[in-house]
Formats: structure tokens, sequence, C-alpha cells
């Protein structure tokens, strides 16, 4: 991009979470237009770059909106002073970069199309429906040239980015994420709805080049004709262990993931953004004595500014999304996993 250019960017479906996404991007058109303050300059490294601590704000302008509810769109459009659309196709040729916050049986037509024209994509979780989708739009980005990045939010979280320089060797999960019934139309189970985020944080924190070993998992209907709550048990070849219960017919919000390293264990919160080590000092003359807690600082970016700023990056200056079509692929593959443990499961119980 030269200097004087602007990135055209859209937002794609813009219900509960699309709507955030139009927000996200009309603000960062505003920063660079130096209506908000410019983010800090920060080292050039992966973990702000993460965080979207970008050096300065890329130049970035909000064409349009989408969505197939012409009142929506109208709205949406409208608090961000752009253009309304309900068919995303009117959109092909007018952008650089869409996010793609649709229903996941829709994800790999729409993110095909536009990487096809060679349009940057971000796409929400989980990538697509099937693994032979998600291979579908991975080869697409590869023919094109164009960036394909997966909306994994959790890896965003200010308590993440905190954390994630410190893990080491992961070597046991409890994980645990819980909410009340969701006011939002329900297009998959609670798996793929979201699980996937632990499921992602998961292997990333192990390393995506250790194999998965051996999955067990039940699930539930409980609410709504699919799944609603689940707990799934994911060994790896390494030894390490994840045990991931979710469910969205809590009484409560819970977001939090505890798992130990050598020497270390580790609280992480995404709902309070909370993160802290708890090991042992070598040097103390008594172990009681020598524990120490330490509570991690965190920088309170929005997740999802962060994520698209991240996106953003990737394209300005030609790097490697955080999240890509693999890794999405690679935790789409574990869910679907988890997803037929459950299925045998309940033929069993004959739910």
């Amino acid at each position: 991009m030269q200097d004087t250019s602007k990135l055209k960017v859209a937002a794609i479906g813009v219900g509960s979470l699309g709507r955030h996404h139009a927000r996200n991007y009309a603000e960062l058109a505003k920063d660079w237009k130096g209506e908000h303050p410019a983010r800090p300059i920060v080292d050039d490294d992966t973990s702000a770059r993460q965080a979207g601590m970008l050096a300065a704000p890329v130049r970035v302008e909000l064409v349009g909106v989408c969505d197939l509810n012409p009142a929506t769109a109208s709205e949406i459009a409208k608090q961000h002073d752009t253009i309304a659309f309900t068919d995303w196709r009117e959109l092909l040729d007018k952008v650089d970069a869409v996010s793609v916050a649709t229903t996941t049986e829709t994800h790999c037509e729409i993110t095909c199309a536009f990487l096809e024209r060679g349009v940057h994509v971000l796409v929400e979780k989980p990538i697509a429906m099937t693994l032979e989708e998600a291979d579908r739009m991975i080869a697409a980005a590869n023919r094109s040239g164009a960036k394909l990045m997966v909306g994994q939010l959790e890896r965003f979280n200010p308590a993440m980015v905190a954390l994630r320089p410190h893990v080491t060797t992961p070597l046991y999960f409890e994980i645990h994420r819980v909410s009340p019934f969701p006011n939002r139309s329900l297009d998959v189970d609670v798996v793929l709805d979201v699980m996937i985020h632990d499921l992602d944080a998961v292997q990333w924190l192990v390393g995506s080049e250790t194999e998965v070993s051996a999955i067990h998992a039940v699930g539930i209907p409980v609410i709504s004709d699919k799944v609603d709550a689940a707990n799934a048990r994911i060994e790896f070849a390494n030894g390490t262990v994840a045990n991931i219960t979710a469910s969205r017919i809590g009484t409560e919000k819970i977001r939090k993931t505890r798992f130990y390293q050598t020497n270390a264990y580790v609280v992480l919160d995404y709902a309070t953004k909370f993160a802290s080590l708890t090991s042992l000092n070598p040097n103390a003359a008594h172990p009681l004595a020598g524990i120490s807690i330490n509570r991690l600082d965190i920088n309170d970016i929005e997740p999802l500014r962060a994520e698209i700023s991240a996106f953003l990056d990737s394209i300005e200056n030609d790097r490697t999304p955080p999240v890509t079509g693999e890794d999405g692929r690679r935790a789409l593959k574990l869910a679907i996993g988890v997803l037929e443990k459950i299925e045998a499961h309940r033929s069993m119980l004959r739910i």
C-alpha cells in the first residue's frame, strides 16, 4: 500500500458479533484520520502485533456493511456513515479486505468468492462446517495470495497476550467455559460455538506440531435440538491432557483456564482479563515460604480490536496472519473429533 492509499474494508454479516467488526473498522478509520490517538509504538514482535499494538494506525476505510436483514444492514450502516448492502456479491469489486461473520454454513462460499478476487478475508470461527470446505478456503487463499485469517478471539484476550510468553510445556489443563443461553441464532452446537475457543487455545499452547492421540467426550442437548453442554478429554502424543467443559445453559459466565507446567501453576480468566503464575522459589529455606504468585500486567485492549488490527497489519506489512487458515482447520478437525465421540455416546443414551 502507498502512503496515500486506504485499505477499503467491509463487514459481511452484522448481527450480534459482526456489528462489532463494523464498529472497529469505523473506529480504526478515525484513528488514522487523527480523530482518535494512535496506538503506542512498540517493538515489532509477535506479542505486540497480536495485542493490536501497531506502530501506526492502518489507513482504512469502511466502505460498506452487509446483512441479509435489510433493517439490520441499514441500522449499522447509518451508525458508521457507510453504505448498506444485502447481497455480499455487490461488494466483490469494491473492497480490499472483509470480515465474514455470517452463519458457519455460508463461510466457505463467501470466503472463497472474495479470496479468488484477491480480497483478504478475516472469517469468524469455526472456519467452516467441514474439513473439505476449510481445505477449499485455504487453497483459494494460496492460489490468489490473499490473506486468510480465522477469528479465534481468545488468542487476543489481554490476559492470554500477557501469559503467552511465559508458557513453557503445559502438562495438564482444566478448562471451564459456561454462559447463560445466548439470545441469538444458533446454527451450531456448543462445541463449534464456544468450546472451539479452548480447543484452539490448547493446541496453540501445547504446540501445533504435537499430535492428538485420543479424544473422549460426552454431550447432551438440553434446551435446543443441538448439544448444549459437553465435556471433552483431549490427550496429546507428548502426554499432555486437557479436560474441557463447555455449556451454554449456565446461570453465570465462566471463562477460566487452569493448567500446570513444569514448576508453575497457571490461572487464566478470560472474562476478568486476569492471568497469574504460581511457582516455588528454589532458594527458599522452606517450601511454604517459597511460594510466589506473579500476577501479570495486562494491556487492556479490546480483543476484537486487537484481532482486526493484527489482520490489517498482516495485509499492510505482508506478514503471515497470526491465526492462519491451517490453524482454523486444526481447531475444526479437533472439534469434529469431539462431536463424533459425543454422537457415539448419545447413541448409547438414545437421546
